[in-house]
């Protein structure tokens, strides 16, 4: 009798050993977890508060060559998608200044009548078109897609600057989680969608995806949507994150094809979306944040060089290639898991089956 109590109480004493072990272990790891997360916000806000307010763009703007500006394009078509207000508007008008022809995707129909009148009126082009689609919805997408493949024109810059950040979480009419739904699957369906029309102006193609600084904060996740305990502004990081990835695939993925696929950060800018979506991070920044001129400066620059002097799959800000990881942030492996992302998109969107 006694034997079997002395065996019951070393198994009681190590199975409080193993537990002991366990809660210890996630005990590290969750204060692991939490020490990366500090970091990765602390040095994302000191790098960001040094480059991309309205005095980095300033400095920086120092050593632009204003010649790599004056290239005009008439002939060209770019599509410049969110293009009623702010970066978008912005990149649209600087794009048709330069004599292109630009079509505006707007979900607005309102608002995008607006800026295609302010824009032919500000630039004299009135070869400047609106084209309306909610870039939440992949079905609206596929619908613009073969609405659009029948112009058969050649689309030489594709921007991909649409986006979004919902604080709160909202399910789009297709079962998506909405930042997810625009940020990522909607920028993903548009560009693999305009991929034949683009092959039409090899070898000059080029596709700019307009990222986010904020991707800085996150490692690449396959929790597209976000599934526990949902936070907007991470949320946003994340797919800002996804969309730089993907620009490395694309780059790989169509190497042979004459595409050069871009991703950038327009800095902090001073528009719309960011005063409704953040107004305590725009209040807290007054009068030192950009314009939408200047946050669009890069997209219009990428959209005139050559393309022999840019690197495609790289990461752009103000006009020269920028890191896609901060120090130390343990951030860069995560780019592994771009191919498991891909699938997943893939099958959301109903491509490539």
């Amino acid at each position: 009798m006694k034997k079997s109590s002395d065996d019951t109480q070393q198994q009681l004493k190590l199975k409080l050993q193993l537990q002991l072990k366990l809660h210890f272990s996630i005990s590290i790891t969750t204060l692991a977890m939490f020490l990366l997360k500090t970091w990765r916000s602390t040095a994302f806000g000191l790098y960001g508060y040094l480059n991309f307010t309205k005095s980095g763009f300033l400095d920086h703007a120092k050593n632009f060559k204003a010649e790599e500006m004056e290239t005009q394009i008439p002939g060209k078509n770019c599509i410049v998608t969110g293009a009623n207000s702010g970066i978008g508007y912005s990149a649209a008008e600087g794009l048709a200044q330069r004599g292109a022809t630009v079509y505006l995707v707007c979900r607005n129909k309102d608002r995008g009548e607006a800026a295609l009148s302010q824009i032919q009126t500000s630039t004299g082009n009135q070869n400047v078109y609106l084209e309306i689609c909610d870039l939440s919805s992949v079905t609206e997408i596929k619908s613009f897609a073969s609405r659009f493949s029948k112009k058969n024109v050649p689309v030489h810059v594709l921007v991909n600057n649409a986006g979004v950040l919902e604080q709160n979480r909202v399910t789009t009419s297709e079962g998506f989680e909405l930042n997810f739904a625009v940020n990522v699957l909607g920028t993903y369906a548009m560009t693999e969608l305009m991929v034949p029309l683009l092959e039409k102006a090899s070898p000059d193609a080029r596709v700019i995806t307009v990222s986010s600084g904020g991707m800085y904060t996150s490692p690449l996740t396959t929790d597209l949507q976000y599934s526990e305990n949902f936070n907007g502004v991470e949320q946003y990081a994340r797919n800002k994150r996804v969309q730089v990835a993907l620009t490395e695939k694309w780059a790989d993925k169509y190497k042979n094809k004459g595409i050069g696929f871009y991703s950038m950060h327009p800095g902090w800018a001073d528009t719309p979306g960011v005063a409704k979506s953040l107004p305590s991070f725009s209040n807290s920044l007054s009068g030192k944040l950009r314009t939408s001129e200047e946050g669009a400066d890069t997209i219009i620059w990428l959209a005139l060089q050559s393309k022999e002097k840019l690197v495609s799959g790289a990461f752009y800000f103000d006009r020269a290639e920028a890191p896609k990881h901060l120090a130390f942030a343990a951030t860069r492996g995560s780019h592994a898991l771009i191919d498991s992302v891909v699938d997943n998109l893939n099958s959301m969107a109903s491509l490539f089956v």
